[in-house]
């Protein structure tokens, strides 16, 4: 980890990753990487695994623009699966972390424990187990519950992308963010 100084009063930390490829291997933790089948397939594990459950899903298309490759914040939500594709395919990246939502049981003297404003306990993600995927070509990912996740990032000026979640999901009551007292940027290496 680097660290320089960003004033008298507060430090910069600047941690280095190397992108991981998206595969479903190297995603399972975190959820799914979806890629092209075909057409009249019957259903079965390589397809996504939705809990849509608690709300409307919304599907839309998302404009992003000016996403850097670097992060402060993370968010998980707590009651969906979220799905995250690239219109066109292009190359883009995501940090992740593993959920850690708590049983309330659970978060009983557990220092690490915080709740959420939307009632639910969860332990937040250490910097050093965050982890960046790189996504390319024509597949998507869909987020397990609770997957604390930054992004997606990318190199262009702006980018769309596909998106399914709750119509709800974004809304405050809903959406668990975790700053890490934006002091830490994460920066990637070798992209």
């Amino acid at each position: 980890m680097e660290v320089s100084e960003e004033s008298s009063k507060s430090q910069l930390v600047t941690k280095k990753v190397k992108p991981i490829e998206a595969t479903p291997e190297s995603f399972k933790e975190y959820g799914q990487v979806i890629e092209a089948s075909p057409d009249g397939e019957e259903f079965g594990p390589q397809d996504a695994q939705l809990n849509l459950s608690q709300g409307i899903p919304r599907f839309y298309i998302m404009h992003l623009e000016n996403r850097p490759l670097r992060f402060s914040t993370i968010t998980h939500h707590a009651n969906v699966t979220q799905c995250l594709g690239a219109i066109g395919g292009g190359e883009w990246y995501l940090g992740v972390a593993k959920p850690s939502i708590l049983d309330s049981k659970d978060a009983t003297g557990n220092d690490s424990a915080v709740k959420s404003h939307c009632g639910h306990f969860y332990v937040p993600p250490v910097v050093d187990e965050v982890h960046v995927f790189r996504i390319s070509g024509s597949k998507f990912i869909m987020l397990n519950q609770g997957t604390w996740h930054a992004g997606p990032l990318f190199k262009a000026d702006w980018m769309d992308f596909y998106n399914l979640e709750l119509s709800n999901t974004n809304v405050s009551l809903l959406l668990t963010l975790h700053s890490y007292c934006l002091r830490i940027v994460l920066r990637f290496e070798g992209v």
